[in-house]
């Protein structure tokens, strides 16, 4: 089996060809270059040197993180496009175990360190066995073995963990200059780093390991495929940090809010509702449909339905994302406002008996359990909570009195 080999997960950029037992080619740059500059360039000029032909490759191993998330999407990007233009199979290699792979046959804990800043790194713990056979003298083949899957932790608890093992460790990756002081003040156990020529990722042992893989069944097609990232970008973490801080805004909703909440509707309850019935009910006109976002971003909806003195909500729900940050209630409250001014004097709801996030919410909004529909929901079935709260009256105006 031949395999295309690609790792643009940290600083070091790495391509190889790698055929069952041997390395073919390895082209390897660890530099200040950009990987969008190098990587494809490297891989031509590799192919070119050994007369390869890509097409003939069975499948496309890349490293699939954790690491940068420019490196990585560049990576898979690169990877993804040469699979779909080949019609190649993607095999997702991690990259903190194709690390520990390159230290083949290394009996002590094998620690890759990735630096993730702020005294974080994307690490994983792992080693290789090995058995002595009938035959005397004679030893099985090492086996890889996985101690921790691939985290992101702090280096102290990473020390932590290493400390209760109490097994020597061997270091390896671009987090080592970064944390060796912090691991020398807090390691109780023997530990050492790996020399120059194994310390930072390789495509050949991400190509070993992929074959490996993909002999087991682990691979899948080119528009498959996904990155770990393990952690979101600094970019996303800001985001989501200035969402948290928003204080959600409820409007109205239109025709265009309809696509974006079938989608959710999809992402969130098994008997999701299409476009064209949250159109339908927002036409109709005893009908009460609400947004509320948070930063200018779509956080949940709610629907319901107006009939003489009571609206009952027929949908209410909220990202997971923005889940306990006041959205639901910011709905709530207005629903309670638009019911006040319409003179509905009760709002009734029901929710999954499972459902105990849910529960919690409506009783704190003040709502009260009326009684069970048995085995109301499908998917799983389920019984129902029959849940209302009664309005406060709205004092009506005495014109005369008012009129100053």
């Amino acid at each position: 089996m031949r395999v295309l080999a690609i790792d643009s997960s940290g600083l070091t950029a790495t391509v190889a060809v790698v055929e069952d037992d041997q390395t073919i080619a390895e082209y390897t740059t660890n530099y200040k270059k950009t990987h969008s500059q190098t990587l494809l360039p490297m891989i031509d000029e590799m192919v070119k040197m050994v007369d390869a032909d890509l097409s003939s490759i069975d499948a496309i191993a890349v490293s699939g993180g954790p690491g940068s998330f420019t490196g990585l999407r560049i990576g898979t990007a690169t990877a993804k496009g040469l699979g779909l233009a080949l019609d190649k199979p993607l095999i997702h290699v991690p990259t903190v175990e194709a690390m520990a792979y390159s230290m083949y046959g290394c009996e002590d804990i094998i620690c890759p360190i990735m630096d993730a800043r702020r005294k974080q790194v994307y690490t994983g713990l792992y080693s290789f066995s090995r058995r002595k056979s009938e035959e005397a003298g004679m030893y099985d083949e090492p086996a890889f073995q996985i101690l921790r899957t691939q985290m992101a932790v702090s280096v102290e608890d990473l020390i932590r963990h290493l400390n209760i093992y109490r097994r020597r460790v061997v270091f390896l990756g671009d987090g080592v200059p970064v944390c060796k002081e912090m691991l020398a003040e807090g390691l109780k156990v023997p530990y050492w780093f790996a020399p120059s020529f194994m310390n930072r990722q390789r495509a050949a042992a991400v190509g070993a390991l992929g074959i490996r893989y993909y002999e087991a069944g682990r691979y899948e097609t080119a528009a498959e495929f996904r990155p770990d990232y393990l952690r979101r970008s600094q970019a996303e973490r800001e985001r989501a940090e200035r969402e948290k801080n928003a204080v959600p805004q409820v409007r109205r909703m239109t025709k265009e809010d309809g696509a974006a909440v079938a989608e959710m509707e999809h992402q969130l309850f098994p008997d999701a509702w299409s476009e064209k019935s949250v159109l339908e009910t927002l036409e109709q006109p005893n009908s009460i449909c609400l947004i509320v976002e948070k930063a200018g971003r779509t956080a949940g909806y709610l629907l319901a339905y107006k009939a003489a003195d009571e609206a009952e909500i027929a949908r209410i729900a909220v990202m997971k994302e923005f889940q306990r940050q006041g959205a639901a209630r910011a709905l709530l409250a207005e629903l309670e406002a638009i019911c006040g001014s319409d003179g509905i004097n009760r709002i009734l709801l029901d929710v999954r008996s499972g459902n105990a996030a849910a529960r919690s919410l409506y009783e704190s909004a003040g709502f009260k359990e009326d009684g069970i529909r048995q085995r109301f929901y499908e998917d799983p079935v389920e019984d129902a909570v029959l849940m209302s709260r009664d309005l406060p009256a709205v004092p009506t105006v005495n014109r005369a009195e008012n009129s100053i």
